[in-house]
Protein backbone atom coordinates (compact mmCIF):
# COMPACT_ATOMS: atom_id res chain seq x y z
CA UNK A 1 0.00 0.00 0.00
CA UNK A 2 1.28 3.46 -0.88
CA UNK A 3 2.30 5.61 2.07
CA UNK A 4 3.11 9.30 2.17
CA UNK A 5 6.75 10.02 2.91
CA UNK A 6 7.36 11.22 6.42
CA UNK A 7 10.30 13.44 5.44
CA UNK A 8 9.92 17.19 5.99
CA UNK A 9 10.69 19.58 3.20
CA UNK A 10 14.06 21.29 3.28
CA UNK A 11 13.42 25.06 3.08
CA UNK A 12 15.75 26.98 0.83
CA UNK A 13 17.41 24.02 -0.85
CA UNK A 14 19.03 25.25 -4.07
CA UNK A 15 17.55 23.46 -7.09
CA UNK A 16 17.57 23.92 -10.86
CA UNK A 17 14.92 23.03 -13.42
CA UNK A 18 16.08 22.50 -17.00
CA UNK A 19 13.28 23.16 -19.46
CA UNK A 20 10.61 25.88 -19.44
CA UNK A 21 7.76 24.12 -21.22
CA UNK A 22 4.45 23.59 -19.44
CA UNK A 23 5.66 20.75 -17.19
CA UNK A 24 9.08 22.20 -16.45
CA UNK A 25 7.58 25.56 -15.51
CA UNK A 26 4.85 23.91 -13.45
CA UNK A 27 7.37 21.84 -11.55
CA UNK A 28 9.52 24.90 -10.90
CA UNK A 29 6.38 26.43 -9.37
CA UNK A 30 5.80 23.30 -7.26
CA UNK A 31 9.34 23.48 -5.91
CA UNK A 32 9.26 27.22 -5.26
CA UNK A 33 5.87 26.97 -3.52
CA UNK A 34 7.41 24.27 -1.35
CA UNK A 35 10.13 26.61 -0.15
CA UNK A 36 13.04 25.72 -2.45
CA UNK A 37 15.36 28.27 -4.03
CA UNK A 38 14.61 27.61 -7.71
CA UNK A 39 16.24 28.74 -10.95
CA UNK A 40 14.64 27.56 -14.18
CA UNK A 41 16.59 27.36 -17.44
CA UNK A 42 14.79 28.38 -20.62
CA UNK A 43 16.43 27.81 -23.98
CA UNK A 44 15.00 31.06 -25.38
CA UNK A 45 16.26 34.26 -23.73
CA UNK A 46 12.94 36.04 -24.25
CA UNK A 47 11.08 33.30 -22.36
CA UNK A 48 13.60 33.41 -19.53
CA UNK A 49 13.14 37.17 -19.39
CA UNK A 50 9.34 36.89 -19.18
CA UNK A 51 9.54 34.36 -16.34
CA UNK A 52 12.17 36.41 -14.49
CA UNK A 53 10.52 39.81 -14.85
CA UNK A 54 6.78 39.25 -15.34
CA UNK A 55 6.50 35.93 -13.46
CA UNK A 56 4.51 34.54 -16.38
CA UNK A 57 5.03 31.93 -19.11
CA UNK A 58 2.45 33.02 -21.66
CA UNK A 59 3.58 30.45 -24.26
CA UNK A 60 2.82 27.40 -22.11
CA UNK A 61 0.88 28.47 -18.99
CA UNK A 62 -1.26 31.40 -20.05
CA UNK A 63 -2.93 33.19 -17.16
CA UNK A 64 -0.87 31.50 -14.43
CA UNK A 65 1.05 33.67 -11.97
CA UNK A 66 4.42 32.20 -11.03
CA UNK A 67 6.00 32.57 -7.56
CA UNK A 68 7.78 35.86 -6.96
CA UNK A 69 10.89 34.02 -5.79
CA UNK A 70 11.22 31.91 -8.94
CA UNK A 71 14.22 32.98 -11.02
CA UNK A 72 14.95 32.23 -14.68
CA UNK A 73 17.89 32.38 -17.03
CA UNK A 74 18.89 31.23 -20.50
CA UNK A 75 22.43 30.43 -19.27
CA UNK A 76 22.96 26.86 -18.14
CA UNK A 77 25.97 27.74 -16.00
CA UNK A 78 23.94 30.24 -13.97
CA UNK A 79 20.95 27.93 -13.63
CA UNK A 80 23.08 25.04 -12.35
CA UNK A 81 25.48 26.99 -10.11
CA UNK A 82 25.24 25.52 -6.61
CA UNK A 83 22.21 23.32 -7.40
CA UNK A 84 21.91 20.34 -5.05
CA UNK A 85 19.11 18.84 -7.14
CA UNK A 86 18.63 19.18 -10.90
CA UNK A 87 15.18 18.50 -12.38
CA UNK A 88 15.22 17.81 -16.11
CA UNK A 89 12.17 18.47 -18.29
CA UNK A 90 13.22 18.53 -21.94
CA UNK A 91 11.92 16.50 -24.90
CA UNK A 92 13.10 12.91 -24.44
CA UNK A 93 14.75 12.75 -27.86
CA UNK A 94 16.80 15.86 -27.04
CA UNK A 95 17.85 14.73 -23.56
CA UNK A 96 21.26 13.32 -24.45
CA UNK A 97 22.39 16.44 -26.32
CA UNK A 98 21.13 18.75 -23.58
CA UNK A 99 22.97 16.74 -20.93
CA UNK A 100 26.23 16.89 -22.87
CA UNK A 101 26.07 20.67 -22.69
CA UNK A 102 24.79 20.85 -19.11
CA UNK A 103 27.03 18.12 -17.68
CA UNK A 104 30.13 20.24 -16.97
CA UNK A 105 28.02 22.60 -14.86
CA UNK A 106 26.27 19.96 -12.73
CA UNK A 107 27.78 19.45 -9.27
CA UNK A 108 29.35 16.02 -8.86
CA UNK A 109 27.17 15.16 -5.86
CA UNK A 110 23.89 16.61 -7.16
CA UNK A 111 20.83 14.40 -7.51
CA UNK A 112 19.49 14.51 -11.08
CA UNK A 113 15.73 14.06 -11.38
CA UNK A 114 13.93 13.06 -14.57
CA UNK A 115 10.51 14.64 -15.12
CA UNK A 116 10.27 13.08 -18.61
CA UNK A 117 8.06 10.25 -19.83
CA UNK A 118 9.63 8.76 -22.92
CA UNK A 119 12.26 6.36 -24.24
CA UNK A 120 15.13 7.23 -26.52
CA UNK A 121 14.32 6.19 -30.08
CA UNK A 122 17.83 5.24 -31.12
CA UNK A 123 18.61 3.07 -28.09
CA UNK A 124 15.29 2.23 -26.40
CA UNK A 125 16.82 3.48 -23.14
CA UNK A 126 14.74 4.91 -20.32
CA UNK A 127 15.46 8.51 -19.37
CA UNK A 128 17.25 7.54 -16.15
CA UNK A 129 19.52 5.26 -18.20
CA UNK A 130 20.35 8.08 -20.60
CA UNK A 131 21.13 10.33 -17.63
CA UNK A 132 23.36 7.70 -16.03
CA UNK A 133 25.25 6.98 -19.24
CA UNK A 134 25.67 10.56 -20.40
CA UNK A 135 26.60 12.10 -17.04
CA UNK A 136 28.37 8.96 -15.78
CA UNK A 137 26.37 9.04 -12.58
CA UNK A 138 25.70 6.18 -10.23
CA UNK A 139 22.02 5.20 -10.22
CA UNK A 140 21.82 6.20 -6.56
CA UNK A 141 22.18 9.85 -7.68
CA UNK A 142 19.26 9.62 -10.08
CA UNK A 143 15.54 9.86 -9.37
CA UNK A 144 12.42 9.91 -11.53
CA UNK A 145 9.03 11.48 -10.88
CA UNK A 146 5.78 10.23 -12.38
CA UNK A 147 2.05 10.21 -11.73
CA UNK A 148 -1.25 11.79 -12.83
CA UNK A 149 0.33 15.18 -13.45
CA UNK A 150 -1.50 17.33 -16.00
CA UNK A 151 0.54 20.51 -15.90
CA UNK A 152 -2.17 23.19 -16.20
CA UNK A 153 -4.30 21.69 -13.41
CA UNK A 154 -1.31 21.62 -11.06
CA UNK A 155 -0.21 25.11 -12.09
CA UNK A 156 -3.70 26.19 -10.97
CA UNK A 157 -2.96 24.44 -7.66
CA UNK A 158 -5.50 21.66 -7.96
CA UNK A 159 -4.42 18.91 -5.50
CA UNK A 160 -2.58 15.90 -6.88
CA UNK A 161 0.11 13.36 -5.99
CA UNK A 162 3.14 11.81 -7.64
CA UNK A 163 5.74 9.13 -7.04
CA UNK A 164 9.45 9.82 -6.61
CA UNK A 165 11.48 6.73 -7.41
CA UNK A 166 15.17 5.94 -7.03
CA UNK A 167 17.17 2.80 -6.38
CA UNK A 168 18.36 4.75 -3.33
CA UNK A 169 15.50 5.21 -0.88
CA UNK A 170 17.50 8.01 0.74
CA UNK A 171 17.72 9.87 -2.59
CA UNK A 172 14.00 9.37 -3.26
CA UNK A 173 13.10 10.75 0.17
CA UNK A 174 15.47 13.69 -0.29
CA UNK A 175 13.74 14.65 -3.55
CA UNK A 176 10.25 13.99 -2.17
CA UNK A 177 10.93 16.27 0.80
CA UNK A 178 11.57 19.15 -1.61
CA UNK A 179 8.96 18.29 -4.25
CA UNK A 180 5.88 18.76 -2.09
CA UNK A 181 3.65 21.56 -0.90
CA UNK A 182 0.03 22.16 0.12
CA UNK A 183 -1.35 21.06 -3.29
CA UNK A 184 1.31 18.57 -4.43
CA UNK A 185 2.16 15.45 -2.42
CA UNK A 186 5.05 13.09 -3.16
CA UNK A 187 5.27 9.40 -2.31
CA UNK A 188 8.38 7.27 -2.76
CA UNK A 189 9.37 3.84 -4.05
CA UNK A 190 12.50 2.10 -5.29
CA UNK A 191 10.99 0.59 -8.46
CA UNK A 192 12.54 2.92 -11.03
CA UNK A 193 11.80 0.56 -13.93
CA UNK A 194 8.09 0.31 -13.15
CA UNK A 195 7.74 4.00 -12.39
CA UNK A 196 9.41 5.07 -15.63
CA UNK A 197 7.73 2.56 -17.89
CA UNK A 198 4.35 3.42 -16.36
CA UNK A 199 4.86 7.02 -17.42
CA UNK A 200 5.93 5.99 -20.92
CA UNK A 201 3.36 3.30 -21.64
CA UNK A 202 0.28 5.22 -20.47
CA UNK A 203 1.02 7.77 -23.23
CA UNK A 204 0.59 5.08 -25.86
CA UNK A 205 -2.74 3.92 -24.43
CA UNK A 206 -3.86 7.55 -24.19
CA UNK A 207 -3.20 7.95 -27.92
CA UNK A 208 -5.38 4.87 -28.54
CA UNK A 209 -8.17 6.33 -26.40
CA UNK A 210 -7.94 9.59 -28.32
CA UNK A 211 -8.17 7.73 -31.63
CA UNK A 212 -11.36 5.88 -30.73
CA UNK A 213 -12.82 9.04 -29.23
CA UNK A 214 -12.11 10.94 -32.43
CA UNK A 215 -13.56 8.10 -34.48
CA UNK A 216 -16.82 8.42 -32.56
CA UNK A 217 -16.75 5.42 -30.22
CA UNK A 218 -18.25 5.69 -26.73
CA UNK A 219 -17.42 5.06 -23.10
CA UNK A 220 -17.65 1.26 -23.20
CA UNK A 221 -14.98 1.11 -25.89
CA UNK A 222 -12.73 3.53 -24.05
CA UNK A 223 -13.14 1.73 -20.72
CA UNK A 224 -12.29 -1.58 -22.37
CA UNK A 225 -9.14 -0.12 -23.90
CA UNK A 226 -8.03 1.51 -20.64
CA UNK A 227 -8.46 -1.78 -18.80
CA UNK A 228 -6.80 -3.95 -21.44
CA UNK A 229 -4.17 -1.28 -21.90
CA UNK A 230 -3.22 -1.55 -18.24
CA UNK A 231 -2.66 -5.28 -18.79
CA UNK A 232 -0.31 -4.54 -21.69
CA UNK A 233 1.52 -1.94 -19.61
CA UNK A 234 1.94 -4.36 -16.71
CA UNK A 235 3.04 -7.32 -18.84
CA UNK A 236 5.65 -5.16 -20.55
CA UNK A 237 7.01 -3.53 -17.41
CA UNK A 238 7.18 -6.79 -15.45
CA UNK A 239 9.07 -8.40 -18.35
CA UNK A 240 11.73 -5.74 -17.84
CA UNK A 241 11.95 -6.21 -14.08
CA UNK A 242 9.24 -3.93 -12.69
CA UNK A 243 7.02 -4.82 -9.74
CA UNK A 244 3.42 -5.29 -10.91
CA UNK A 245 1.96 -3.29 -8.03
CA UNK A 246 3.77 -0.18 -9.27
CA UNK A 247 1.59 -0.28 -12.38
CA UNK A 248 -1.55 -0.30 -10.23
CA UNK A 249 -0.39 2.83 -8.42
CA UNK A 250 0.03 6.50 -9.27
CA UNK A 251 2.71 5.94 -11.90
CA UNK A 252 0.58 3.41 -13.76
CA UNK A 253 -3.18 3.37 -13.30
CA UNK A 254 -3.37 6.88 -11.86
CA UNK A 255 -1.45 8.44 -14.73
CA UNK A 256 -3.31 6.29 -17.27
CA UNK A 257 -6.71 7.53 -16.09
CA UNK A 258 -5.69 11.19 -16.12
CA UNK A 259 -3.92 11.09 -19.47
CA UNK A 260 -6.56 9.00 -21.23
CA UNK A 261 -9.54 11.12 -20.21
CA UNK A 262 -8.38 14.73 -20.14
CA UNK A 263 -8.46 17.18 -23.06
CA UNK A 264 -5.37 18.70 -21.43
CA UNK A 265 -3.41 15.57 -22.40
CA UNK A 266 -1.31 16.10 -25.52
CA UNK A 267 -1.33 12.37 -26.22
CA UNK A 268 -5.12 12.17 -25.98
CA UNK A 269 -5.46 15.26 -28.19
CA UNK A 270 -3.08 13.87 -30.81
CA UNK A 271 -4.99 10.59 -30.87
CA UNK A 272 -8.31 12.38 -31.21
CA UNK A 273 -7.04 14.31 -34.23
CA UNK A 274 -5.84 11.07 -35.79
CA UNK A 275 -9.24 9.52 -35.13
CA UNK A 276 -10.88 12.44 -36.89
CA UNK A 277 -8.88 11.67 -40.02
CA UNK A 278 -5.93 14.04 -39.82
CA UNK A 279 -2.62 12.76 -41.18
CA UNK A 280 0.23 12.26 -38.69
CA UNK A 281 2.27 15.13 -40.16
CA UNK A 282 -0.68 17.49 -39.71
CA UNK A 283 -1.15 16.35 -36.12
CA UNK A 284 2.51 16.92 -35.28
CA UNK A 285 2.33 20.40 -36.81
CA UNK A 286 -0.74 21.28 -34.72
CA UNK A 287 0.78 20.23 -31.40
CA UNK A 288 2.65 23.06 -29.68
CA UNK A 289 4.80 20.73 -27.60
CA UNK A 290 6.34 17.29 -28.02
CA UNK A 291 3.82 14.44 -27.86
CA UNK A 292 5.89 11.71 -26.23
CA UNK A 293 3.40 8.93 -27.03
CA UNK A 294 3.86 9.37 -30.77
CA UNK A 295 7.65 9.17 -30.46
CA UNK A 296 7.61 6.15 -28.16
CA UNK A 297 5.43 3.71 -30.15
CA UNK A 298 8.19 2.25 -32.34
CA UNK A 299 10.89 1.79 -29.66
CA UNK A 300 8.39 0.32 -27.18
CA UNK A 301 7.17 -2.25 -29.71
CA UNK A 302 10.78 -3.18 -30.46
CA UNK A 303 11.45 -3.67 -26.75
CA UNK A 304 8.25 -5.70 -26.42
CA UNK A 305 9.30 -8.03 -29.25
CA UNK A 306 12.68 -8.54 -27.57
CA UNK A 307 10.89 -9.94 -24.49
CA UNK A 308 8.11 -11.73 -26.36
CA UNK A 309 5.42 -9.45 -24.92
CA UNK A 310 2.24 -9.03 -26.95
CA UNK A 311 0.88 -5.48 -27.14
CA UNK A 312 -2.06 -5.52 -29.57
CA UNK A 313 -3.33 -2.07 -28.60
CA UNK A 314 0.03 -0.40 -29.16
CA UNK A 315 0.48 -2.35 -32.40
CA UNK A 316 -2.85 -1.00 -33.68
CA UNK A 317 -1.75 2.52 -32.76
CA UNK A 318 1.41 1.97 -34.80
CA UNK A 319 -0.67 0.96 -37.81
CA UNK A 320 -2.83 4.07 -37.53
CA UNK A 321 0.29 6.25 -37.32
CA UNK A 322 1.69 4.48 -40.39
CA UNK A 323 -1.56 5.02 -42.29
CA UNK A 324 -2.14 1.29 -42.80
CA UNK A 325 -5.21 1.08 -40.54
CA UNK A 326 -8.31 3.27 -40.73
CA UNK A 327 -8.94 4.79 -37.28
CA UNK A 328 -12.57 3.66 -37.51
CA UNK A 329 -11.37 0.05 -37.67
CA UNK A 330 -9.23 0.25 -34.55
CA UNK A 331 -11.74 -0.57 -31.76
CA UNK A 332 -12.73 -4.09 -32.85
CA UNK A 333 -9.06 -5.06 -33.07
CA UNK A 334 -8.30 -3.61 -29.65
CA UNK A 335 -11.16 -5.22 -27.76
CA UNK A 336 -11.30 -8.73 -29.25
CA UNK A 337 -8.92 -11.67 -29.69
CA UNK A 338 -8.74 -14.30 -32.41
CA UNK A 339 -9.98 -16.89 -29.91
CA UNK A 340 -11.44 -16.69 -26.40
CA UNK A 341 -8.85 -16.08 -23.72
CA UNK A 342 -8.96 -15.66 -19.96
CA UNK A 343 -8.76 -12.17 -18.55
CA UNK A 344 -5.28 -11.61 -17.20
CA UNK A 345 -4.56 -10.46 -13.68
CA UNK A 346 -2.11 -7.73 -12.75
CA UNK A 347 0.77 -10.19 -12.52
CA UNK A 348 0.10 -11.51 -16.01
CA UNK A 349 -1.41 -14.82 -14.86
CA UNK A 350 -4.11 -16.10 -17.22
CA UNK A 351 -7.35 -17.06 -15.55
CA UNK A 352 -8.62 -20.15 -17.34
CA UNK A 353 -5.19 -21.19 -18.58
CA UNK A 354 -3.88 -24.62 -17.75
CA UNK A 355 -3.52 -25.54 -14.08
CA UNK A 356 0.03 -26.71 -14.76
CA UNK A 357 0.98 -23.40 -16.22
CA UNK A 358 -0.47 -21.52 -13.24
CA UNK A 359 1.31 -23.81 -10.78
CA UNK A 360 4.63 -23.30 -12.54
CA UNK A 361 4.06 -19.56 -12.55
CA UNK A 362 3.42 -19.53 -8.79
CA UNK A 363 6.49 -21.65 -8.14
CA UNK A 364 8.67 -19.37 -10.24
CA UNK A 365 7.36 -16.26 -8.46
CA UNK A 366 8.09 -17.80 -5.08
CA UNK A 367 11.65 -18.65 -6.09
CA UNK A 368 12.20 -15.22 -7.61
CA UNK A 369 10.92 -13.40 -4.53
CA UNK A 370 12.20 -15.91 -1.98
CA UNK A 371 8.65 -16.39 -0.73
CA UNK A 372 8.06 -12.67 -0.24
CA UNK A 373 5.89 -10.30 -2.22
CA UNK A 374 7.68 -7.62 -4.17
CA UNK A 375 8.03 -4.28 -2.40
CA UNK A 376 5.75 -1.47 -3.51
CA UNK A 377 5.61 2.22 -2.74
CA UNK A 378 6.80 2.87 0.75
CA UNK A 379 7.17 5.73 3.21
Amino acid sequence: MMARTSARKAPGKRVAVLGAGSWGTTFAKILADGGADVVIWARRPELAREIQEAKRNSDYLAGVNLPLGLRATSRLDLALAGAEQVYVSVPSQALRENLKVAGPHIHAEAIVVSLMKGVEKATGMRMSEVISETLRLDESQIAVISGPNLALEIAKEQPTAAVVSSTSLEAAQSVASVARNRYFHSFVNTDVIGTEFGGVLKNLIAVAIGIVDGAGYGENTKASIITRGLVEMTDFAVAYGAHPETLSGLAGLGDLIATSQSPLSRNNTAGRLLGQGYHLSDVVNQMQQTTEGLASVAPILELARAKGVEMPIVEQVRQVLAGTLDPKDIAPHLTTDDEPQGERTMDGQAQGGSAVRRALKRAFDQLRNSGRSAPGDRP
